[in-house]
């Protein structure tokens, strides 16, 4: 029978390559005296060593200088947001005028619906996936009724085949083909939050806009996970998260793309798309003459409604420059080689235990992140609060799905190695229990 890796192996492996330092940068959960092995950077990332500095500057200035804070301080509050440009550049493949940091996920999914969801006579269909994440689809049918709509009739949702866990390209294109003249919009997960599916996001814009529908999507479990190149795909629009791969604290800032066409007009000028409109996105030099007429920043800081939340922000800016300086070419590289060796231990495991432990995630690996999603047939709940006992905190969700991401951050090839040793252990102990 074969064995599994040895933690002197993994220690070599972590040992020749040059990005297991970041781990240092993280602060790691503890259990028992040692780091817990976290496996749940999916859900909520990692706190940075870097990020309690990074708040109390921003506490001093507004202690020191109070509303001078806003021009006078260190980084200065009323510019605060141009300073996730770069980093958001570099993660989402978009253009500095593209890019916005602002709000929070749901909200700035409803406000680039408001712009990019417009039903007009029998185009008013909305297309995703089937098993959304649930705030997506609480949104997206929540426009289609206050466009008078009913979701019942104007949301498709495309589903995995009978018998399958995952969907087909080849279906999702056939489905936005068949609503033609009748779509107005799709909108789906870039990387699906339940099965780890990262879809084909070019193929899926092309197939919409051969149709007359705008396509966005929502990459809350894609940005910082998965390559992304949102301007050459020709998104229309996408939004995000910075709270799980992006380590940016709970509930911290989302962030926008809109693509350069819906922002600009040819003379440069803000673009007379639909949109909600708030101070912050008013033009910056006139901003502060308190013009009764709205005149739009010509970038997706005309979506702006209000001033930076700075605190939340202060830890942002610290996430983003620890993926620019460790760049996420080099990132994607640690992350495949990290998920495929954990896919390998979950196969060992389930081989030397006589389990039915299933991936539901693709194997493809360009056709997945670092999230894997295992079922474990037979024990299901009572495997996962094993796990927690044992120090591993990855993550549950019903019905019988058990997530881990070994993200290339801060996890280690000697963590899945523990993991795969808990794992094997803890099967034997709930069966013999069972």
């Amino acid at each position: 029978m074969r064995k599994l890796p040895t933690l002197d192996a993994a220690r070599e492996l972590d040992f020749a390559d040059p990005l297991s330092e970041f781990r240092e940068r993280f602060h790691l959960p503890q259990h028992e005296g040692r780091d817990a092995i976290y496996f749940t950077g999916n859900s909520l990332g990692l706190q940075p060593k870097a990020a309690k500095e990074a708040l109390d500057i921003e506490m001093n200035d507004w202690a020191k200088l109070g509303v001078d804070g806003h021009f006078q301080g260190q980084n200065p509050w009323v510019s605060y947001h141009d300073r996730f440009v770069k980093g958001l550049c570099h993660l989402t493949g978009a253009k500095p005028t593209e890019v916005v940091a602002m709000n929070g996920l749901t909200v700035n999914l409803h406000l680039l619906l408001i712009s990019f969801y417009q039903p007009r006579g029998q185009r008013r269909k909305l297309l995703c996936e089937a098993k959304a994440f649930p705030s997506d689809r609480y949104a997206l049918c929540s426009q289609i009724r206050l466009h008078g709509g009913n979701p019942d009739e104007d949301l498709i949702e495309i589903a995995p085949r009978e018998g399958e866990h995952l969907l087909r390209t080849d279906d999702v294109l056939r489905a936005i083909e068949e609503a033609g003249d009748e779509l107005a919009t799709v909108m789906i997960g870039g990387v699906n939050y339940y099965t780890g599916q990262l879809h084909d996001m070019q193929a899926i814009t092309a197939a919409a806009h051969k149709v007359g529908s705008t396509c966005g999507f929502d990459l809350a479990h894609a940005i910082g996970n998965v390559h992304l190149d949102l301007h050459n795909w020709e998104v229309d629009f996408a939004c995000w998260c910075s709270y799980k791969y992006l380590n940016s604290g709970p509930g911290a800032v989302s962030g926008v793309f809109i693509n350069e066409r819906h922002v600009m007009d040819e003379s440069g000028r803000g673009n007379s798309i639909r949109r909600l409109e708030g101070w912050w996105g008013h033009d910056e030099e006139s901003r502060f003459k308190m013009s009764p007429e709205f005149h739009p920043m010509p970038s997706a800081e005309a979506w702006q409604m209000s001033n930076a939340p700075i605190m939340n922000m202060a830890v942002h800016k610290v996430a983003l420059d620890l993926f620019l300086e460790a760049g996420m070419t080099s990132l994607l590289e640690r992350s495949r080689r990290l998920t495929a060796y954990l896919e390998t231990v979950v196969h060992l495991v389930a081989e030397r235990t006589a389990t039915n432990l299933e991936i539901l995630t693709p194997v493809d690996p360009t056709s997945r992140g670092c999230q894997l999603s295992v079922v474990a047939h037979g024990y299901g709940r009572t495997l996962f609060d094993h796990l927690t006992a044992q120090g591993v905190v990855v993550d549950w969700r019903e019905p019988a799905v058990i997530r881990m991401a070994p993200v290339p951050l801060y996890n280690t090839f000697e963590d899945v190695v523990r993991f795969g040793q808990v794992l094997e252990a803890g099967l034997g102990e709930v069966a013999a229990k069972a």
